[in-house]
């Protein structure tokens, strides 16, 4: 197994101090930070390396020489504030706070592990200054720092790194406009214009033409620079002090990947077939060790020009993985399958995607009818209205993104076309809880609720691929009005068995289990795995749990209902999902509705407070979601 080798905190404390040239010292630093990014990234098994090295240097350079961050290492009140807006860029931030002492070393290397840093920023981890929600939120929350610090007479500048791709976001360009209009002139806005989106260049996704005009015509103050060149850096920062009157923007020219030659663009492109193969993901060993040697080559070249000794390296113990389970099946796979020969049959059918079509797996119907593939980059709500402008139409759009970003970014979107009353199927994909890694911005756990305010609007989470081609079959064919359908974006943890024969019919279950003693509603593949694990669980300890597949999330057959319900006296509703307005609310209305509840104890499961960040099994048993804490819950429950 490959050696995953951190530099410790001390090696950057002996090159800040030693008596070198300003911006060897800079790119030392910054090369040190690219090295145990790439070291925390593979530990944890995924996180983001190319939109990482390509704004490494930016952040050293500020954290390391420009902005005024602390005295004697206590914050002062007049403190330079920066933050990342696009927050891909996580694990290289967290690298550089690292190397000042900010975040611990404990912390620091469980990168997507509970009680580490998340995959995304979150005020949480030392040193985070906000948040990093669905991309385009930065500006705006920059604009709120900034004006308070002036409302409130203190001093200090704010940063805030949004990346091209955002600049799709339409809140960026509300932000711009009125930070000129509210005259908020500490604020400055940096661009990472790095040009690769997630897996294209953002020429292909939406072209932003010529972006120093389109930032100057807003009234901002705009300079351009080599992202890279730490003179070229400190000479706009310095200019940018002089511009009093006007919030100013830097558009800093990098490359996605840089520092790593097989990583960085156009060379990693071309080699990929056009499309980046770094923006997220763990390198292999081989690519790891290879990138990682060829920063610290680097590293040491320099060292040695300068006089300085070689860097001392720690080695890493492995980040334990866990035993979750984990299968070949994904759902999301089953359901591009599906879209394609669907879309053979259903000439009115159109794809839309905000820039995850990778993701989503939709990319075998983007090669197969580009005709009918609508991509809208990152731009949620330009998206939803456009699907409903083709329905009005007589098409049938299938909406994609992630659930996290479609549900709510687009909420008054979705509620607009509903109120026409044309068919759109909202495909939420990265619904629920897992996986975790990535943090609160990417966990979906309130779209149920969000779509079953909808008067019109089926929600359907199948639980493995079978169920997911009827289940858009369904959605396609015989839905009336139009439909959300959850799916899990990870390999399931295990594939879940439906009955032979099995068809999906509204509003109805399917038993997984038999028991006697109680009864478990549950969906999808991450959850229904918890439940199976929790009724094998119980079953050895004398107590028989039935779980049962119910795919519909917000509509069900009252027959079918008290059918399963039967004799009974305690049920469960495990949700992915928080408890307001999940499955679980959808139970208890049709079990009070039909005088079901009666004296039967009723209890839902659900996902409840904020979100933990961590493995798989590391956050289902945050939560008490996991089969062993299932299992306890269900036996506590009298």
């Amino acid at each position: 197994m490959v050696k995953i080798l951190l530099i410790p905190v001390e090696e950057f404390r002996r090159v800040r101090a030693s008596a070198i040239d300003k911006y060897d010292r800079l790119a030392l630093l910054a090369d040190m930070c690219r090295a145990n990014t790439l070291a925390t990234v593979k530990r944890a098994g995924s996180g983001h390396l190319g939109s990482s090295f390509s704004s490494l240097d930016i952040v050293t350079m500020l954290y390391c020489s420009e902005m005024n961050t602390a005295e004697n290492g206590v914050e002062n009140a007049g403190r330079d504030i920066y933050f990342s807006s696009k927050g891909h860029d996580a694990p290289g931030l967290y690298a550089v706070l690292f190397s000042l002492g900010i975040i611990p070393k404990d912390q620091f290397i469980r990168l997507r592990r509970l009680n580490g840093t998340h995959g995304h920023p979150d005020v949480g981890t030392p040193g985070i200054e906000a948040n990093t929600g669905s991309l385009g939120l930065g500006v705006s929350k920059a604009k709120g720092i900034a004006l308070a610090k002036k409302l409130r007479g203190l001093g200090g500048r704010v940063f805030v790194m949004t990346g091209d791709g955002e600049l799709q976001e339409g809140q960026i360009y509300e932000a711009l406009q009125t930070a000129v209009h509210q005259k908020i002139t500490n604020l400055h806005v940096i661009v990472d214009h790095n040009k690769v989106q997630s897996d294209k260049p953002v020429s292909e996704i939406t072209s932003l033409a010529d972006l120093e005009a389109k930032l100057r015509s807003f009234g901002w103050h705009v300079a351009r620079c080599d992202g890279h060149d730490f003179r070229q850096l400190e000479k706009v920062f310095g200019e940018f002090r002089k511009i009093t009157e006007k919030p100013k923007i830097v558009i800093a020219d990098t490359i996605k990947g840089r520092g790593v030659s097989f990583m960085e663009h156009p060379a990693a492109l071309k080699a990929s077939g056009g499309l980046y193969a770094w923006h997220s993901g763990a390198p292999d060993d081989e690519s790891y060790g290879k990138g990682h040697q060829e920063i610290l080559a680097r590293i040491d070249e320099r060292l040695k020009r300068l006089g300085l000794a070689p860097l001392a390296l720690e080695e890493l113990a492995a980040e334990p993985r866990g035993s979750g389970g984990v299968s070949t099946e994904y759902v999301s796979e089953a359901f591009g399958q599906a879209l394609v020969e669907i879309a053979a049959e259903k000439k009115e059918l159109v794809v839309l995607d905000g820039d995850l079509a990778a993701d989503c797996r939709i990319r075998a119907f983007e090669r197969k009818y580009p005709e009918r593939f609508i991509e809208n980059g990152i731009a949620e709500q330009d998206m939803v209205s456009m699907a409903g402008g083709l329905a009005l139409q007589g098409l049938l759009p299938v909406v994609n993104s992630f659930a996290s970003f479609l549900a709510a970014r687009a909420n008054e979107q979705i509620y607009n076309n509903s109120c026409e009353r044309r068919k759109i199927i909202y495909v939420c994909h990265y619904a629920g809880l897992i996986p975790a890694g990535p943090g609160s911005s990417h966990q979906s756990v309130r779209d149920i609720s969000l779509f079953g305010a909808l008067p019109d609007c089926l929600i359907v989470e199948p639980c493995n691929a079978e169920e997911t081609r009827m289940a858009l079959r369904y959605c396609v064919n015989d839905a009336t009005g139009s439909c959300a359908l959850r799916l899990v974006i990870g390999p399931s943890p295990r594939v879940i068995a439906l009955p032979a024969g099995y068809k999906l019919t509204p509003g109805r279950g399917v038993a997984l289990t038999e028991g006697a003693d109680a009864l478990l509603f549950a969906y999808g593949p991450v959850m229904l795995h918890e439940a199976l694990n929790a009724a094998e669980i119980l079953g050895k300890r004398g107590f028989g749990l039935k779980v049962l597949n119910m795919p519909w999330l917000n509509r069900i057959d009252r027959s079918w209902l008290q059918e399963a319900v039967g004799s009974y006296r305690r049920i469960f509703v495990l949700d992915d999902h928080s408890p307001v307005g999940g499955l679980g609310d959808a139970m208890l209305n049709a079990l009070a509705g039909t005088g079901l509840l009666g004296a039967r104890r009723f209890q839902k499961l659900g996902v409840e407070g904020y979100l933990a960040c961590g493995t798989p099994q590391e956050v289902l048993r945050h939560h008490g979601l996991d089969g062993e804490s299932l299992a306890q819950r269900v036996m506590e429950c009298e």
